[in-house]
């Protein structure tokens, strides 16, 4: 039976402040007695024996029956108690940031493939040379068909501080040359080489301009914003459970994660990924991140 510290609960603590009460209980983890039988147990009379009995009966820690043979009769509600001290409310904080779709650490992709600044394409269309151009870093969008880019995230949590969930927000969809609505592809999410799960992306959209592409491009216009989270209960898409994977099997532990998106052979459809970032699309951002931790 579990008793918190609490004012709720001080006539329990109340019942026990009394040496004959505690006598009581002594004799009651034995074997029920009547009244009668604790008086002469502890030694005192039978109306100081229904007085102490009532406040234990109050407190919830005896319980009483009456018998014609024996009287009242009294035993133990419980034996076994545990108190609940209060702890302190932990504050829970967070950091956050928006990552450019461009600054990836490492790549490793095959065509059809490409990157773009909010100005123009950066090299040339279709050669993976071009994804570690010094400009890549601008890129407001990347796209291939094949392959993976992975993202560096600092740890920033305090020590002695404990994660309690990481959010990854990106807008993507797949990889067709020019545009084609039903190019389903399944993108992977990976972070520190532990999957997330696989999103299955219905296509590569150009039915309309994304409410952020510039004039100039006439590919793929928008993508489909996709929520990751990962929490002690496991790996949420979109808010739906997806692994019951929590942070601990992610190597939380580490100065940096590092962030993969993949498109490969072995996740079934291999569709492409198209990554949007606040100058495309239809939202101002690039790959979001929120840590939380208390």
């Amino acid at each position: 039976m579990r008793i918190s510290i609490s004012e709720e609960n001080l006539e329990f603590f109340e019942a026990l402040a009394s040496p004959v009460r505690l006598k009581i209980i002594g004799c009651l983890t034995k074997h029920s007695m009547n009244i009668k039988e604790l008086a002469e147990n502890i030694g005192v009379s039978s109306a100081i024996m229904t007085s102490h009995i009532k406040k234990l009966e109050n407190a919830n820690i005896v319980e009483s029956k009456k018998s014609r043979q024996y009287g009242k009769v009294c035993s133990l509600v419980g034996t076994n108690y545990m108190l609940l001290f209060p702890t302190p409310r932990l504050s829970v904080t967070h950091y956050n940031m928006d990552l450019k779709v461009g600054q990836y650490t490492r790549a490793v992709i095959e065509p059809t493939c490409g990157l773009a600044t909010e100005q123009s394409v950066i090299g040339d269309y279709d050669d993976p040379r071009c994804f570690y151009d010094p400009r890549r870093e601008n890129a407001e969008l990347i796209w291939f068909s094949r392959g993976f880019v992975e993202y560096y995230i600092p740890n920033y949590v305090p020590e002695g501080c404990q994660i309690t969930s990481i959010e990854i927000c990106a807008e993507m969809c797949s990889e067709y040359p020019n545009v084609k609505t039903d190019a389903f592809s399944d993108i992977d999410l990976y972070l520190n080489e532990e999957r997330l799960c696989t999103w299955r992306s219905p296509g590569d959209f150009g039915d309309r301009r994304g409410r952020y592409t510039p004039s100039w491009w006439h590919a793929g216009q928008y993508g489909i914003l996709k929520r990751y989270e990962i929490n002690g209960e496991g790996v949420y898409l979109d808010k739906e459970l997806r692994a019951q994977k929590g942070l601990d099997s992610f190597h939380m532990d580490r100065n940096h994660w590092v962030l993969r998106f993949e498109v490969n052979e072995d996740s079934g459809i291999p569709g492409g990924l198209t990554l949007f970032g606040s100058k495309f699309g239809d939202y101002p951002q690039g790959i979001y991140i929120c840590v939380r931790y208390e």
